[in-house]
């Protein structure tokens, strides 16, 4: 069976440092951080007081308010980006068909503001179980998805992907595969996260997760940094278009890149910490790379995990070079996480679509706030720090790896027409 092509051709982003696509790339060239102190709860007696809230977003700007409610902050990202894509897309709703139009969505968390207030609420009313009809349909981790399915009319392949902080790479990666097996022309992939609440915040401090950098938060995510203490909290949503080539190509549509490939693997080591020599990260690159055809040398840029963490980063600088060898020092690699915060399960979506801009305008953004080389880390590498970076990049892959050791991985590469 001839495998199709498959390629993207909209995106939508809903960042903490942007709340389009257009900003969230103007800020990410530029090196902008997205970390300030929460303003959605009194964080004062938290050993974390800040994280990476998105900046003057109105639901209602957007989604009615009535609707809104039926939604948790999760589902209404979702909805924003879905929609930001499906405009980018070009795409005719009135003659598409809808039956091979589907939607994986990826979240890690889904509606936990949600459980957390119907929970609280009924802790604080005397036992009495009043609570509200939409908390079951607000709360499931799959209900964005069904969200995005039903307003467009979408009716085939439609669930949602679960694996932690590789969710959404995971959702891309099944989206993808849907349409090259012929299953789907279209899917409506990504994933989002609002994780920015006081069970969020609480459970990620008790477990040592976040850096507590709470006299300078701009710089507190700093990976490869030797003095980074854990990754900072963010928020948001990333949507990409994937389309069948031949089908893309028929409408005229815009198309931003093509998906070479996907990797998958498990560390098998641990619940939270990664395996020290990378082992799941080396594997999963290398199943990528398999997947698409391709050899390690091919690559120009990463994006990596690189989510701030003591030993995280160590591990995924290894499996680097491991896999690239000698070509790893010619490559730039990035963690757009020093600007974003760590989405978790939004993640893969907003760094592959990083990635997916790298390809469209030949720069790779920053990997910011590095002051300190870590002496467990080869210092010949180009993590692009502090500055972006002009490079034609024909070959992007973006890694995300999760709690659980779940590892994802997804190639992205220049179009041949």
């Amino acid at each position: 069976m001839e495998l199709k092509r498959v390629v993207v051709t909209g995106l939508g982003a809903l960042t903490p440092i942007g709340n389009n696509i257009q900003e969230y790339w103007n800020n990410l060239i530029n090196g902008v951080s997205g970390a300030a102190p929460i303003t959605y709860f009194d964080a004062t007696n938290f050993k974390t007081q800040f994280a990476c809230e998105l900046k003057n977003f109105n639901v209602e700007d957007f989604i009615d308010r009535k609707e809104a409610r039926k939604m948790d902050h999760y589902a209404q990202y979702a909805m924003v980006t879905a929609d930001e894509a499906i405009l980018d897309s070009g795409l005719d709703l009135e003659t598409l068909d809808k039956d091979r139009a589907g939607v994986i969505w990826g979240s890690g968390i889904g509606g936990l503001d949600t459980f957390q207030n119907e929970v609280t609420n009924f802790a604080n009313g005397n036992g009495i179980p009043r609570f509200n009809p939409f908390f079951i349909p607000k709360m499931i981790a799959d209900i964005a998805g069904g969200h995005i399915s039903i307003k467009y009319g979408f009716r085939g392949p439609n669930f949602t992907t679960v694996s932690a902080c590789a969710s959404s790479t995971n959702a891309i990666i099944d989206a993808f595969n849907y349409i090259r097996l012929g299953q789907a022309d279209i899917f409506l992939t990504g994933g989002s996260e609002a994780a920015i609440t006081i069970a969020g915040m609480g459970g990620f401090n008790a477990m040592h997760a976040l850096s507590t950098r709470n006299d300078d938060p701009k710089t507190a995510s700093r990976p490869m940094d030797k003095n980074r203490d854990g990754f900072v909290l963010g928020e948001g949503a990333g949507a990409l278009v994937l389309e069948e080539y031949e089908h893309a190509i028929a409408r005229g549509a815009k198309i931003y890149c093509e998906i070479g490939g996907g990797g998958m693997s498990a560390d098998a080591h641990h619940i939270t910490a990664p395996h020290p020599e990378g082992l799941g990260a080396k594997n999963v690159m290398l199943n990528c790379l398999r997947d698409a055809g391709l050899k390690p040398t091919d690559v120009d840029c990463v994006n990596l995990h690189g989510t701030s963490t003591p030993l995280g980063d160590i591990a995924e600088s290894k499996a680097i070079q491991h896999v690239f060898g000698e070509h790893a020092y010619t490559m730039n690699l990035n963690s757009t996480k020093s600007m974003t915060g760590h989405l978790l399960g939004a993640a893969g979506a907003i760094e592959a679509i990083a990635s997916i801009l790298s390809i469209k305008h030949g720069i790779v953004p920053p990997t910011i706030n590095h002051s300190t080389p870590d002496e467990n880390i080869d210092p010949k590498l180009n993590f692009t720090f502090n500055k972006a970076q002009k490079r034609d990049v024909k070959v992007a892959m973006s890694n995300t790896f999760g709690f659980g050791g779940h590892n994802a991985c997804v190639l992205l590469k220049k179009v041949d027409l």
